[in-house]
């Protein structure tokens, strides 16, 4: 379940990618589409979410900023033996 950091309320526009980067901003970038390049990402939102680890932190259908606690997983290692 996740949990709701920051109220922004961003109007998602059709072919964007929306995302938090490292300063906890909500950054807005072109996605790529065929022979299109994507990149060249602008900041649209400064809420400056303070990240911890262990959190994968999104952009929720409302346009608000949220967190959900990461899982491991993955296969476990036999042990060798001797």
């Amino acid at each position: 379940m996740a949990e709701k950091v920051a109220k922004v309320g961003i109007k998602r526009k059709k072919g964007y990618l929306y995302y938090v980067d490292k300063k906890g901003n909500v950054v807005e970038t072109k996605m790529a589409r065929g022979k299109s390049k994507g990149g060249g990402g602008k900041v649209v939102a400064k809420p400056a979410v303070e990240k911890e680890s262990g959190y994968l932190y999104f952009i929720d259908k409302k346009g608000d900023v949220s967190r959900a606690k990461m899982l491991v997983g993955g296969k476990k290692k036999k042990k060798r033996r001797k």
